[in-house]
């Protein structure tokens, strides 16, 4: 698929290239902004509290403004990766040291692995949508599995195929689409902006989910801002055009349909003129999703065995997402998934503040041996409680009765106004400029 010399370098000892201009990484980030379930996502963008629909207007303008925080959160934690050509996991020895970076990059492998299965599902389920039951949900998963795997083996070279084919086929059959619902339907929309607030808390959280993995891209830009802007343009543009269809899309299939089965949101993509067609390329190009997750697995693995060959990860990981996917109600992982996802919001934003305000970028130490950094820590641990105490976005009723039960004790009273991601971010960031001037005070 692509040269040696142009490929990721299969240990963490080889120097990473710098081939991805900004036309990759926008297309990559346009691919990874549009979701089979996306479509259903809008759904809880049009009414995310149940009983407070927002208008058209509203729905569209919280998905615009929760795309631009979200994504500028996942471009900033790009730009370290660009500068100092290390993945995510690895760039935590930096703030954490070599060690205490294990923490959080067992947890991403333990999210993308979830993440990586469920895309397998959701891809075998978008062709059943189209072909029907003559071909068994297992043959779906297992050749899903399959590509997703061989991309994750040429990962640069599967980023220079989106750019240069999926891309514009996507547009074609997202325009086309949308040309067929503005005509069909109208949206199941009040004339409210009440929920406004936690309408963009939902779409910060879409967007942020991508946080992780940003870097694991990013290393390969041939700038920092062809990697931000590729992120911020590139993401929001797809993800404000995803939500704005699925609003269509979900009119189309009945929210009630929609809100019993998620995948009901196929059926309206499928029964369009030449639709089965134009879903098919969605369908394929939901792989992107999955090998994403699996290649950013694959790096996380490195950080903990930085001289295994990434191709026996990446194989590794493939089978065991496939075995997941056949073997466990991936469905039911979300809710989990989502938990452990807040998770990643308040530590890039440690890490943003420690490397580009207190001075890290200078000195940024990813080296095998690099000292625990205990400090860093307790930012990261107060925004992730800022999070739970300030979200509106609902997981699993007995972890959000946990932290209803925290706000309760402390006197803490949720305002409809508040964000979880924003939240965290803002806490974490102000705790660690406050862990740096003291360190700083001590120092001299």
């Amino acid at each position: 698929m692509a040269h040696v010399a142009d490929e990721v370098p299969l240990t963490l000892e080889g120097e990473p290239p710098k081939t991805l201009g900004l036309l990759d990484q926008g297309a990559l980030w346009a691919n990874l902004g549009v979701s089979l379930l996306g479509f259903s996502g809008a759904l809880f963008l049009i009414n995310p509290l149940g009983d407070a629909p927002l208008s058209l207007a509203a729905a569209l303008t919280a998905a615009l403004v929760g795309s631009l925080i979200g994504t500028a959160m996942v471009g900033v934690a790009a730009v370290p990766g660009t500068q100092t050509g290390q993945p995510a996991m690895v760039l935590l020895r930096g703030l954490f040291g070599a060690r205490l970076s294990y923490i959080p990059t067992v947890l991403n492998i333990v999210q993308m692995v979830g993440w990586g299965a469920f895309e397998l599902w959701v891809i075998a389920m978008g062709a059943s949508a189209i072909f029907g039951p003559t071909v068994p949900y297992a043959v779906w998963v297992i050749v899903a599995g399959v590509l997703t795997t061989a991309l994750s083996i040429w990962p640069l070279g599967a980023v220079r195929v989106l750019r240069r084919y999926v891309t514009i086929a996507v547009v074609v059959a997202m325009i086309w689409f949308a040309v067929d619902f503005l005509g069909t339907a109208q949206p199941e929309t009040g004339g409210s902006w009440a929920a406004f607030a936690p309408a963009v808390d939902y779409v910060i959280a879409l967007s942020v989910s991508w946080v992780p993995l940003a870097a694991d891209f990013a290393r390969h830009s041939r700038s920092s801002t062809a990697a931000f802007t590729g992120v911020v343009g590139g993401y929001t543009l797809a993800q404000v055009a995803c939500l704005g269809l699925g609003v269509y899309a979900v009119a189309i299939a009945g929210s009630a349909a929609v809100s019993a089965d998620s995948t009901a949101v196929f059926g309206p993509f499928v029964a369009a003129p030449l639709g089965a067609l134009f879903f098919a390329v969605l369908v394929l190009r939901e792989t992107d999703q999955s090998f994403a997750n699996v290649y950013s697995t694959t790096v996380s693995l490195q950080n903990l065995m930085p001289r295994v060959d990434r191709r026996v990860f990446s194989i590794a990981v493939g089978v065991l997402t496939i075995g997941i996917a056949l073997l466990v109600n991936v469905t039911s992982y979300g809710a989990f998934l989502s938990v452990i996802g807040a998770v990643f919001v308040p530590m890039f934003a440690v890490l943003a503040v420690d490397y580009f305000v207190l001075g890290g970028a200078f000195g940024w130490n990813t080296a095998e041996d690099a000292p625990a950094r205990w400090s860093m820590l307790l930012p990261w641990a107060l925004g992730f409680a800022a999070y739970w105490l300030t979200t509106s976005t609902p997981t699993v009723g007995q972890w959000d009765a946990l932290w209803g039960a925290v706000r309760d004790a402390i006197g803490f009273t949720r305002q409809p106004w508040m964000n979880g991601a924003l939240g965290a971010a803002l806490v974490a960031a102000l705790v660690t400029l406050a862990v740096g001037v003291v360190a700083r005070s001590r120092r001299r």
